[in-house]
């Protein structure tokens, strides 16, 4: 099997660079029942970058009330996305399970919110 039909197309470190993705803190998590999937209202604070707002897919594996407090990965620069009357400005970071449902990308020390990741 050739394992590289599974693999993007190539690109150069200095495309990567142009990916702002952060480090971020849960500060409140909200129910976002006018989404077309169920997914959650999150407020995510990145220290110097300030607070953004995100909407997530990710009411399989987590509650709300747990997301408070937990940090995130999320890529911080790219435009804004009107998702009905909600409007999110990073996208959040995770995995599909085997079943598909999200897991997020998450440090697994603490670290300062806002830290680039490199």
């Amino acid at each position: 099997m050739e394992t590289n039909l599974l693999i993007s197309e190539q690109i150069q470190f200095s495309d990567f660079l142009k990916v702002d993705i952060r480090v971020g803190t849960i500060i409140s998590a909200q129910d976002f029942p006018e989404a077309r999937k169920p997914a959650y209202k999150l407020e995510i604070d990145f220290g110097d970058l300030g607070k953004k707002r995100s909407s997530v897919q990710i009411t399989h594996h987590y509650r709300k009330e747990e997301l408070v407090g937990k940090q995130v990965i999320a890529v911080v620069n790219f435009p804004p996305k009107q998702i009905g009357k909600f409007m999110s400005e990073v996208l959040v970071l995770g995995l599909p399970d085997s079943k598909e449902a999200i897991i997020l990308l998450e440090p697994t020390v603490a670290v300062p919110n806002g830290n680039r990741l490199f």
